[in-house]
């Protein structure tokens, strides 16, 4: 390499050690969107826990996809620290930022199917707890079904892509052996878990519409809620961004090429954690505006009353669903034991007069008229009419 060559290859090196946009980039959304997902889980745990007293397993799902997402974003932020978004030469300055930059980058997309797949999974069982039509239900079984099947697929290859593991980020070393499944087959399996979860996120992002329609509430509330449970479809516009760029995965300048999978992989991980925690904020609202759903609940109840159960009209799929989801569903939505709610409700009541004063009171201690206080049974009937 005579002078000339030299300079220019130094001059080049310097180039890429100094062009850090697009790490940057990296971290700049992967911070953002890791900020906003965090918020939105704290306060739907909030909700859950203080407001509602109602926490599920959707709540317990989507807390562990939080977590994960977590540790997908601490790989974000570290791997742009070594490298990630950079070009090879930059590794020549720094060749042991290799090594860690594509460490960062094989655990970051473990973390990231985990994530998106978890999200999917509790924003789903939150829709089956309103769901009333069994074909609904069915709908949203096949969803669950295809994107845990597409994800596992797709991690399985992400993790065992090479032999021995290690060997992914060992490459780059000159002492180490090993080999890596064909490029085109990753790109595949890459297309198809896309493909199979941009399905997943516009089937959980349209389907809400015809979930909520029919419910008994006013159209502004309906608008709203189809709105927040649409945001599922933003999700599947980041996979379908996301699928544009998935050819990168065999460019040798990997790590620098493949920018955009990473930064549109922590946008629909952050929305999707975001969009299934909003659809629970609703109560919030009311916690701080009445300053206490508690509160409330005490102040419209019956003094003396004691609610034993709240029974649905029969018929449909709803019937077969237990107490405690139907309760776990109505405050979901609404945040308070108060709001409408049809179906038959029975309420043991105490008394301070010894005769009943209406046909549907029923004294539950006929022998002994004359004691000061008595127990009755009142049983209250609301019916609302839904189109078949």
């Amino acid at each position: 390499m005579d002078a000339a060559q030299e300079s220019a290859y130094k001059a080049a090196v310097l180039d890429a050690v100094q062009d850090d946009s697009r790490s940057n980039a990296i971290l700049i959304v992967t911070a953002v969107f890791l900020g906003i997902s965090l918020g939105s889980v704290i306060l739907r745990c909030f909700v859950r826990t203080r407001v509602v007293r109602a926490f599920g397993w959707d709540d317990i799902i989507m807390l562990l996809a939080m977590t994960l997402n977590l540790a997908f974003a601490i790989c974000g932020i570290m791997g742009a620290k070594y490298g990630m978004g950079r070009k090879l030469l930059y590794f020549v300055e720094y060749p042991d930022n290799l090594e860690r930059a594509l460490l960062c980058w094989w655990l970051g997309q473990i973390f990231y199917v985990i994530t998106c797949v978890l999200a999917k999974i509790s924003i789903i069982i939150t829709l089956l707890r309103i769901t009333v039509d069994r074909v609904h239900a069915w709908i949203l079984y096949a969803a669950i079904s295809l994107a845990t099947a597409v994800g596992v697929v797709f991690l399985l290859f992400t993790i065992f892509q090479c032999s021995p593991v290690t060997y992914f980020w060992h490459q780059g070393l000159s002492t180490s052996h090993g080999t890596c499944v064909n490029k085109d087959t990753l790109i595949a399996i890459a297309y198809l878990y896309s493909v199979g979860a941009a399905v997943t996120d516009l089937t959980i992002g349209l389907l809400p519409v015809a979930l909520i329609w029919n419910l008994r509430m006013n159209q502004r509330t309906k608008i709203a809620i189809i709105g927040i449970l649409g945001l599922g479809c933003i999700a599947s516009a980041a996979v379908i961004v996301r699928i544009p760029f998935v050819h990168n995965y065999k460019d040798e300048e990997f790590l620098y090429n493949t920018y955009q999978i990473s930064i549109w992989s922590n946008v629909e991980a952050g929305l999707g954690i975001t969009a299934g925690c909003l659809t629970t904020l609703r109560p919030l609202i009311r916690f701080l505006r009445d300053g206490s759903s508690a509160s409330r609940s005490r102040n419209n109840r019956t003094p003396g009353s004691f609610p034993l159960s709240s029974n649905p009209a029969q018929g449909g799929y709803r019937s077969s669903r237990s107490k405690h989801d139907r309760d776990d569903s109505h405050h979901l939505w609404t945040g308070s034991e108060n709001d409408e709610y049809h179906g038959v409700t029975t309420t043991i009541m105490g008394s301070q007069r010894p005769n009943p004063t209406s046909s549907s009171e029923e004294d539950l201690n006929p022998m002994n008229q004359h004691q000061p206080a008595g127990w009755k049974v009142e049983r209250s009937v609301r019916v609302s009419v839904r189109d078949s």
